[in-house]
């Protein structure tokens, strides 16, 4: 069944196959070849043209804009986020590190630094996406062939294995609101030998990027003017007590620090609180990267040698080096008592009291935040080699090669230094240690020189105690690989049998080793994750395809997985998986699938060392205490609201694998030629997840469980209790966020494509290609015995839409071609709804309008060889849909994970290829 949407992939050695060709080949989902272009599990294929012609600038863009990408990520906009520099994705709103990535059917490295400083997860962003011959997302379990982390789907990456001849090609651009100016060179060249038996071909990609900041964009350049409460400007030089709040102690009404941000500091007040005054800047939230300023190169070489009939020699090299820079902003740039004084005495107010302020564009000198601005450098390696061929006249085919991959991480963090920073405002404000409170706390006693603390510093002076530390990191995969298949194994009624046997054997390593001072508090408010270790592993997997008669298909296939951790016993899962294709007639595909999926449990899970972390959560109970609900946590005096505290989280050698039961159903129809529908049905039940809970869904959930909105005796308030630790004054102190496996998780979605083209002969001709995806049902289990969390309509729980899709339309006649593209993003909760305990029911809650993009693209064939394009993302300009319901404290009022505020980007490509 020749259908437009051809699904037909191949691993690294395999030779490009026109649809029109009906000679077998491997397809994505399956080991043996076949001419069957849609096969048991659906297939998405996004080819090069398609890339180029939707405006894509990366592969990370591509899969983010993917129907199936319903999850919200962390990524740039992740301010303060432990891997700001990478990319990722979720499918269906599972955990990014459950997709399978595979480059030309090859495991990727895994990224050094670990998501949210967890969880381990492939980075996208370092394929050349103009060495991309085509991208195949497989959703659903898929590990009974690819092993672990094929949960959520598997997506395969095939690079270019063909050329011509050489092609350059330059790409520029830049966003009509400001930043991200970018510029792309690519080279590849391909070199067959006179006898046709050594095929070579290679390439290079150079980009570079500009940063966004927040200042360049409306949306984000100060605090919220129009959320439901009052803008409420940054608190950039405060004093406050535990017992009366604000106290302003400014002789001079902010006017000594008037110049600060550009001239925006000024007296601000908030009602309510203390004597209500302090200094303050409306505009410091756009002092941070909305993206990263980029510099990456990539270099690529397959080869091919026929060294007879029966055996050819293959191998190929990928490269990537990639700078990173981004700012994590002003609110994470400031110095205050509450880190390492708890409070302080002062005997002139008789009360306890704490300094903060944030540090100004103006005293960091140069070129402001633009001087402070961390950088993530990352090279991975890739290396494959390997022979394929016959045995004899047999029917046996054979491919044995080795892969190793490395990923090496540098994080170059701007700091701050916790003696000298502690000593500078000692001696410039704070003056002598006087001695403990008379109170006995166990405070320090400082009589500190207010007017001096209300007062800018020199840049020379920001420089005395701030400066930059660098963390290593490195992952590695080797793998030695041999497969056996047959194709014509025996004759049945409906065809040949197939069977394909593989067999794996590997090593694995992970290191993370901060800079020492992250971890023995040199570094002020800031601490990192450590860890390291090895294992090898080991896997059988054999698939036998059986065309029982000539409608009826079946494919089973089954994998043995073992992990042997270095200092740990060895973990192993069985899973299997059987597929079903049925053909009443030509036009008319009905299939379905079921099996088992898992995720073993990851290097980071398990050799993760005793790591800490500072973060700011809310106090939710003492805010209710005090009056506050959730909903009203912005007028909660600031100590509660806002209060910082140490984690801490550690691996665990005992953790075993995420186990999935897994099935598919579906149907394909493709009535006439060019022309197709797909419906495909996907059905996940997920147990013992490996959980981390999120620090301040930890702090409001305890706030549930200590007001009775959940059953305090329920098993998950009783551990979320023992998980928080506060002071004999009854604040937070310290939590614990552990990795067990106790969660579960079940999820149903529905897939759907639609394709169509048309020859209108001399008005041109068109092709339109759709893909829509719904989750139906996402429920999550934390804790055995709890009710199931709603992950589709439960905002305390999500934010993620319920659906997505996506369409293109291209028209082309001549040398002349145009795409028009359509990214839709179904509703998603406010934040009222989100922050509310009360879901929906809350007063304002409900969800924010749909969101709809368009990408516009043309191309002329200007003479043989030479192609000009002009290409424009978001046409219209359209920002995040506004959330009124953010307060005016937020200096980003929509959700984050789910929007850019990047707006309308254009583009100029001249792609020339020599020769034609």
């Amino acid at each position: 069944m020749l259908l437009p949407t051809a699904a037909f992939a191949q691993d690294a050695t395999s030779s490009n196959t026109e649809a029109k060709n009906l000679e077998k080949v491997t397809v994505t989902g399956s080991l043996i070849p076949q001419t069957e272009l849609e096969t048991f599990v659906p297939v998405t294929v996004i080819t090069a043209e398609d890339i180029k012609s939707r405006g894509f600038s990366s592969v990370a863009e591509v899969l983010q804009k993917s129907s199936f990408a319903t999850g919200a990520v962390q990524g740039a906009q992740s301010s303060a986020s432990f891997t700001q520099g990478a990319n990722a994705v979720s499918l269906f709103g599972l955990p990014p590190g459950y997709v399978k990535y595979l480059i030309d059917g090859r495991p990727m490295a895994n990224y050094p630094a670990l998501y949210n400083g967890s969880d381990t997860f492939n980075n996208i962003s370092g394929i050349p996406i103009d060495l991309v011959d085509r991208i195949e997302i497989l959703p659903g379990g898929q590990s009974s062939l690819y092993g672990s982390d094929a949960i959520a789907g598997v997506i395969n990456v095939i690079l270019k294995k063909k050329m011509d001849g050489a092609v350059m090609s330059v790409r520029g651009g830049t966003y009509t609101e400001g930043g991200g100016n970018t510029i792309r060179f690519t080279f590849a060249d391909g070199w067959t030998s006179a006898d046709g038996r050594t095929n070579v071909i290679g390439g290079v990609q150079y980009e570079e990027r500009d940063p966004i900041w927040g200042y360049q964009r409306d949306i984000t350049k100060q605090y919220n003017q129009n959320g439901y409460t009052p803008q409420l400007v940054g608190r950039d030089f405060l004093v406050y007590s535990p017992f009366t709040s604000y106290k302003f102690m400014d002789p001079n009404n902010c006017e000594n620090v008037s110049g600060l941000f550009g001239g925006t500091m000024a007296l601000q007040q908030r009602p309510g609180f203390g004597d209500e005054y302090y200094c303050g800047s409306p505009n410091t939230p756009g002092y941070r990267t909305l993206m990263n300023g980029q510099k990456s190169g990539q270099a690529y070489v397959h080869a091919t040698f026929d060294v007879n009939d029966n055996v050819q020699l293959y191998g190929d090299v990928l490269y990537s080096h990639d700078e990173a820079k981004y700012h994590i902003g002003s609110s994470y740039t400031w110095w205050g008592t509450s880190v390492d004084f708890g409070y302080f005495y002062d005997p002139n107010l008789d009360d306890l009291v704490n300094l903060q302020r944030s540090f100004a564009p103006e005293e960091m000198g140069g070129k402001g935040f633009g001087s402070t601005m961390s950088k993530d450098v990352s090279d991975s390696l890739r290396v494959t080699f390997g022979a394929l061929g016959k045995f004899g006249d047999s029917n046996w085919d054979y491919d044995v090669g080795g892969t190793y991959t490395e990923y090496k991480l540098t994080e170059n963090n701007f700091s701050r230094f916790a003696d000298k920073i502690d000593q500078f405002f000692i001696d410039k404000v704070l003056g002598p240690d006087l001695g403990p409170d008379p109170y006995g706390y166990g405070y320090s006693t400082f009589s500190p020189d207010y007017a001096a603390f209300y007062s800018p510093i020199t840049p020379e002076e920001f420089n005395s105690f701030t400066g930059y530390v660098k963390s290593k990191s490195k992952t590695s995969d080797s793998m030695l690989r041999m497969q056996l298949t047959n194709g014509t194994l025996f004759s049945l009624p409906g065809g040949d049998a197939g069977l394909a046997v593989v067999g794996e054997v590997g090593q694995q390593k992970w290191d993370y080793t901060p800079d020492p001072r992250l971890l023995d508090g040199s570094v002020w408010g800031t601490t990192a994750v450590s860890g390291g270790g090895d294992r090898d592993r080991y896997a059988l997997t054999t698939e036998l395809r059986l065309p029982v008669f000539e409608p009826l298909t079946i494919t089973a296939s089954g994998r043995y997985d073992a992990f042997k951790p270095d200092g740990g016993g060895t973990v192993d899962k069985s899973t299997y998986s059987l597929g079903v294709e049925f053909r009443p007639f030509d036009s008319l595909l009905i299939r379905g699938k079921y099996g088992t999926a898992f995720r073993a449990p990851t290097l980071s899970d398990q050799f993760q060392g005793i790591s800490g972390y500072y973060t700011s959560v809310a106090d939710y109970y003492q805010c209710s205490l005090a009056g506050f609900s959730p909903e009203q946590v912005d007028n909660c005096p600031q100590q509660y609201s806002s209060r910082q505290v140490f984690g801490t989280q550690s691996g665990n050698l005992d953790l075993q694998p995420i186990n999935a039961d897994v099935w598919s159903a579906g149907v394909v129809w493709a009535p006439i030629d060019r022309m197709s529908l797909t419906v495909d049905y996907h059905n996940w039940d997920i147990t013992d997840e490996v959980t981390q809970q999120s620090p301040g869904a930890l702090t409001l959930q305890e706030y549930r469980c200590r007001t009775g909105v959940d059953d305090i005796n329920s098993p998950l308030c009783v551990n979320t209790l023992a998980q928080i630790t506060r002071n004999s004054q009854g604040n937070i102190v310290e939590i614990y966020t552990p990795k067990i496996n106790v969660s579960r998780r079940k999820l149903e979605a529905v897939t759907a494509a639609f394709n169509y083209g048309y020859d209108f002969g001399t008005w041109g001709d068109i092709n339109l290609r759709t893909s829509f995806t719904q989750n139906l049902k996402h429920e999550y289990t934390q804790y055995d015995g709890d009710t199931p969390a709603d992950l589709v309509w439960d905002p305390y729980w999500t934010s993620d839409p319920r659906r997505k899709a996506n369409g293109s339309l291209t028209w082309s006649k001549g040398n002349l071609s145009a795409t028009w593209y359509t990214n839709w993003i179904d509703k998603t909760p406010n934040y009222r709804a989100w922050i509310s305990t009360t879901g929906y029911d809350a007063p304002l809650a409900h969800r924010v309008g749909s969101y709809t993009t368009h990408n516009l693209s043309i191309s002329y064939q200007a003479f043989d060889g030479l192609e000009l394009s002009i290409m424009s993302t978001n046409l219209f300009n359209k920002m995040p849909p506004y959330d009124y319901t953010y307060p005016g404290s937020s200096g980003a009022p929509y959700q984050s994970n789910n929007f850019d505020p990047y707006g309308r980007a254009v583009y100029a490509e001249m792609r020339y290829s020599f020769g034609k």
